[in-house]
């Protein structure tokens, strides 16, 4: 994959403002600037240690790439562009040290970050709303919110700390309730197909509570934003993300009991964010699973919501199989890999996250596993 050689800050910011990014026109289209020029005086002539003329010197060179052009800072810099018919969003991402787990590879709830985030900027970048929620302005009008209805997330390669993610999006309608967002996650370096994802929302009233079909004023606010003819990023027939997910039942095999939310899992909408929701997932799973294989494929569906009072038990069991399952060809418009499943390789769990206190469902989801590979 991708790795980011070593230069000094000058380099990375005249690099960032000189690239051109194909968009569609409006603030947030890119334009070629001329290269960021900075004098150098040595440290000793200006009475500063190497440190604190370092740190000016990073500090005049935001300041000269801020005064450059219009939009923020964060657009500029970042390393996306809209296709050029406006419907679909790329932006690349480097894996942070920070980010990787105990495989020495990204961990399935920083991928999940990535997603969430690179859908909030393609929002913006069409004009939705600044604020993170993605809204209309008809959906502020009336204090309407999306809410995640359910998540499937597939991995067939984990990229490693340093490595370069490039992340494809775009959205359409999801019949009369909610809107569909997908994803191709890419290996920057070579094109090779390392994810895919798909997601469901639906509306909800920020003061009710209460959830609230699409109306067609917000539809044809979102409608320009759409591709006209469905794009999915599992085009395949009977295609894991539409498995419907049993509920698990008492006694479960395995349980991590009492979990509680912490202030950081809270999004912006004051409930615990959809990712928080993965790693409570894999609280339960067995310990031996963990050691020798990796999580191939997510699936959640979110219930209801969970606040920061909430009291949760994580539930797992293996899922019964019903046969073997065959090799399934995905469809070379969106990239191609081959997914094999073996029972004994590939097991499968079923998980669900309830309330302590009442045992009320919060969510319920299914995992497939692969064995490790060799490093």
């Amino acid at each position: 994959m991708l790795k980011l050689c070593s230069c000094n800050v000058t380099d990375q910011v005249q690099a960032s403002v000189q690239c051109r990014f194909p968009g569609s026109p409006g603030p947030f289209a890119f334009r070629r600037r001329a290269p960021v020029s900075v004098s150098f005086s040595p440290p000793s002539r200006l009475g500063l240690t190497p440190v604190q003329a370092v740190v000016s010197t990073q500090k005049t060179e935001v300041a000269e790439v801020v005064k450059s052009g219009s939009g923020s800072l964060a657009d500029r810099l970042r390393l996306s562009s809209l296709a050029e018919d406006g419907l679909s969003y790329k932006e690349k991402y480097i894996v942070r040290c920070y980010e990787v787990g105990i495989n020495k590879t990204a961990t399935i709830e920083t991928l999940a970050n990535l997603l969430q985030e690179v859908g909030s900027n393609h929002a913006q970048s069409v004009g939705f709303s600044t604020d993170g929620f993605a809204t209309t302005p008809t959906m502020r009008k009336l204090h309407l919110i999306w809410v995640t209805a359910r998540m499937h997330i597939e991995i067939y390669k984990y990229p490693a700390w340093s490595d370069v993610v490039e992340i494809e999006t775009w959205c359409q309608s999801e019949g009369r309730i909610g809107t569909r967002r997908d994803w191709i996650l890419k290996d920057a370096a070579t094109g090779e197909l390392i994810g895919r994802a798909t997601g469901k929302w639906v509306m909800m009233n920020h003061d009710t509570r209460r959830l609230q079909k699409v109306s067609d004023e917000v539809r044809e606010e979102l409608l320009v934003h759409f591709p006209q003819e469905p794009r999915l990023a599992f085009p395949e027939k009977d295609n894991r993300s539409l498995k419907k997910i049993l509920k698990l039942e008492d006694p479960a095999e395995y349980s991590r009991l009492a979990l509680t939310p912490r202030r950081a899992d809270l999004d912006m909408n004051h409930h615990v964010n959809y990712v928080t929701y993965i790693g409570w997932v894999l609280e339960s799973m067995p310990q031996e699973i963990i050691d020798t294989h990796e999580l191939a494929s997510i699936t959640l569906d979110y219930r209801r919501e969970c606040l920061q009072d909430d009291v949760v038990d994580s539930l797992t069991s293996t899922e019964p199989t019903d046969g073997a399952e065959t090799v399934s060809e995905l469809n070379r418009t969106n990239g191609s890999a081959v997914v094999k499943q073996d029972d004994a390789d590939c097991p499968m769990f079923l998980h669900l996250l309830r309330v302590s206190c009442d045992g009320q469902e919060i969510n319920r989801g299914r995992t497939e596993w692969r064995k490790k590979p060799a490093r």
